[in-house]
């Protein structure tokens, strides 16, 4: 059934006259006769007793103007809801990221939420590797991954720029020093992240290419498993510094730099090139942008 006969005989209903019905939808009055009859053809009922001077409904035509009602509403609720969606003041917005590249979302989100507060925000959990062709499969709008994803069919705003911490325990021996050789960690126990990532090569290719035993007898699977694990003196680790800032500031963990091993992580928004984005995306990309122009110009990143 096609919706348009259905808005006919709500006019008609409304307005009680075939000619009223046709001033107002702009038609003549055969042409509103001929939509009545289709829409009568179509739910195989009678809705409008022609019989008597008055225009009245039928049992079946009190029915079908009920549901007209409720199909203008709805009508009218869909232009609306694409008018807020094109204002940016609703909607839902997908992002995927994993749980490191997570933190650097929040001061963006809490930004974009102000501006937006109707847009519902779903960051989703995704395996950095995975993101890009989730991006590309339409399951996620937006990315955020630690590496260059080297893609042409992809896009990429740099919205932090972090560095891999080296950090102990309190406890540890080498606690006391701010700064020490990589031999010097021949004999470490490192607490590793068991998701493969450039930083880990890094790491790995700095250890061998200086000769030095990288013991990485312990996995874990979450950053806040490595935390603690170090906290308590159970081994060391390297890892994001923005993961680790609040601890580093509370004595709860103890950064030391590596002179030999500086790796600098560029945090980036990843969106596809040749797919048009969600108004919510859009937004959501301008604060990014916004916030980028102004951070502070980046360390030089490790060749």
């Amino acid at each position: 059934m096609e919706l348009y006969p259905l808005k006919v005989f709500l006019t008609v209903a409304t307005e009680r006259s075939f000619s009223r019905a046709g001033e107002k939808l702009l038609r003549t009055q055969p042409a509103i006769s001929i939509a009545i009859q289709r829409l009568e053809s179509d739910l195989k009922e009678k809705l409008i007793d022609r019989s008597g001077r008055e225009l009245l409904l039928t049992d079946a035509g009190r029915v079908v103007l009920e549901y007209a009602r409720r199909f203008q509403n709805l009508e009218s609720d869909l232009e609306n809801a694409l008018r807020e969606l094109k204002d940016n003041y609703a909607g839902r917005l997908v992002i995927g990221a994993n749980e490191s590249t997570s933190l650097y979302l929040i001061q963006h989100i809490e930004q974009y939420r102000r501006l937006f507060p109707k847009v519902k925000v779903q960051v989703r959990r995704a395996e950095s590797s995975k993101i890009p062709s989730q991006l590309l499969d339409g399951e996620l709008e937006l990315g955020v991954i630690s590496y260059d994803p080297a893609d042409e069919h992809l896009s990429s705003q740099v919205i932090y720029t972090d560095r891999l911490a080296f950090v102990v325990s309190p406890e540890h021996r080498f606690a006391h020093r701010d700064e020490i050789s990589i031999a010097e960690l021949d004999m470490e126990t490192f607490i590793a992240h068991n998701v493969l990532s450039p930083y880990r090569d890094v790491v790995i290719r700095e250890f061998q290419r200086h000769k030095v035993p990288l013991n990485m007898d312990v996995e874990m699977p979450t950053v806040e498993t490595i935390r603690r694990l170090v906290q308590h003196n159970e081994g060391v680790a390297f890892l994001p510094r923005m993961c680790v800032e609040q601890e580093i500031d509370q004595g709860l963990l103890h950064e030391i730099r590596v002179k030999e091993l500086s790796a600098e992580r560029k945090i980036r928004l990843v969106y596809p090139a040749r797919r048009a984005l969600s108004h919510a995306a859009k937004a959501f990309l301008e604060v990014v942008k916004k916030a980028s122009s102004v951070e502070p110009e980046p360390v030089q990143e490790i060749a």
